[in-house]
């Protein structure tokens, strides 16, 4: 597809993280925006603010009359994000009147086809890398645009704009979106069962992304992380690289230290070290997608200088170990973990760093399949836990699943003080804390707990 002859483009799902992205992309470029979405949210609102034109009823009558022309379709895109269901109006009237329709998986092939694109995948981690391996690269003298599935604090965006050869991107699993991706270098951080809405089995998972590898482009690179097994021996020409967080591999961390809530290592590099690397961002399992981020730097030649100042004034991301509220006696954190895995990663790095505070987390799990199909595995994490507050499922793209709720995990979790409470209730538990760590996890709506909490946190007046 020739992007240079659209003039406009027109995103069902615009308010999701990788679209608004997409957004700010082209209009940087100055095409035309417009889009819908389900509900209004900050992203929206800065989307509005920026001169998008954006409405909230899936109504194809709400769709600006320059998007509808019907004279102008070989000028008008539409993008759509993987979550809008099959029956959605507004899709359906781009459909039966013929416009041009790509996912955004596919818009993000044609844009990286231009460039070297640097594409991490991995069913958790992925978003911090990228955000890392962006900030790495906007500091030295190669640069580089990203596209990010968070919002960067650095850059307060999701987007970075650059002039450079290479493009920054997260290769998402879901929908097999990441096999439209063509990368230089491939980065894996993990092939943990999940999405089971979309792929067979484990093994179908494990085939997908190893199909991501072997698309690597000609005399590419491969980093994965120490342990994930992928086949990519018919490919001579791939130069394969491990990372791990302490494990020996061509590249990982030793002498780790935890200095005031942050930590201080080595990363061993092929032939060398990089010695009292300092990392800006607070949780034991980031230093580990920083080994990654040091990685791919060393492969693009970036200097050690550069990494260690990129690394030590990287702030993080919004809700991935993000410290909303801190006083002496009482730590909240806001997190996207939604997986298990990523459930035991948070838990077990705030127990190391507060190893003496008691530790409640408010959990929100994140769509019925994945809710039945890793309810046990949910429950062997959120163990770890002192308390857990659980909220309802949050179905997302998905009807209800008979016989599949939240109770499933609650009654596998071996803690003693457990419970499923409401969102109005949850705040008046929250009103009662008087210290500890309390968290709030999940990458459904319980975001907009975030404010509500911190605010009840600061008339409490806790010190």
């Amino acid at each position: 597809m020739d992007l240079s002859k659209i003039h406009r483009i027109y995103f069902i799902g615009i308010g999701g993280i990788g679209m608004s992205a997409l957004a700010r992309y082209f209009l940087a470029g100055g095409f035309d925006i417009a889009g819908y979405d389900r509900t209004p949210g900050p992203i929206t609102d800065e989307l509005i603010a920026e001169g998008c034109d954006i409405h909230f009823e899936d109504e194809p009558d709400q769709i600006p009359e320059a998007f509808r022309a019907a004279l102008d379709k070989d000028r008008t895109l539409i993008i759509i994000t993987p979550a809008i269901p099959v029956g959605h109006y507004e899709w359906k009237y781009f459909t039966e009147n013929g416009f041009r329709i790509l996912k955004r998986s596919q818009v993000l092939g044609v844009i990286s086809k231009k460039s070297k694109a640097i594409a991490v995948a991995g069913t958790h981690g992925k978003t911090t890398i990228t955000a890392m391996i962006a900030h790495i690269l906007k500091q030295s003298e190669l640069d580089c645009t990203a596209f990010i599935g968070g919002i960067s604090k650095n850059y307060q965006s999701n987007l970075m704009l650059g002039d450079s050869e290479y493009t920054v991107l997260e290769a998402d699993e879901f929908d097999l979106s990441f096999l439209t991706l063509h990368p230089y270098i491939a980065v894996i951080s993990s092939i943990d069962p999940d999405h089971f809405d979309i792929y067979r089995n484990k093994n179908h998972l494990q085939e997908s992304f190893e199909l991501f590898a072997k698309q690597t482009v000609k005399n590419g690179y491969l980093l994965v992380k120490k342990g994930v097994d992928l086949d990519v021996e018919d490919r001579e020409d791939l130069k394969v690289f491990t990372y791990s967080f302490n494990q020996k591999a061509d590249f990982y961390a030793e002498n780790l230290k935890l200095d005031n809530g942050l930590y201080t290592f080595d990363v061993l590099i092929p032939g060398g070290k990089l010695s009292d690397i300092r990392l800006g961002f607070p949780g034991r399992i980031n230093v580990e997608n920083a080994v990654a981020g040091v990685a791919v730097a060393w492969i693009l030649g970036v200097s050690e200088l550069t990494i260690r100042k990129a690394l030590l004034y990287f702030l993080g991301i919004s809700r991935r170990f993000d410290i909303q509220y801190k006083s002496e006696n009482l730590v909240y954190i806001d997190d996207y973990a939604h997986h298990p895995v990523e459930l035991s990663s948070l838990i077990e790095s705030v127990r190391e760093m507060y190893p003496e505070k008691k530790i409640t987390g408010i959990f929100q799990p994140h769509l019925y399949s994945r809710t039945r199909d890793l309810y046990r595995d949910f429950a062997v994490s959120l163990s770890k836990l002192d308390k857990l507050i659980l909220l309802d499922i949050y179905p997302a793209r998905e009807e209800p699943i008979k016989g599949v709720s939240a109770n499933m995990i609650l009654k596998e979790v071996s803690i003693s003080e457990k419970d499923i409470l409401s969102k109005e209730e949850t705040l008046e538990a929250v009103q009662e804390m008087e210290e500890g760590v309390l968290l709030t996890i999940g990458a459904g709506d319980i975001f907009n707990l975030v404010d509500p909490i911190k605010k009840l946190l600061k008339e409490s007046g806790l010190k």
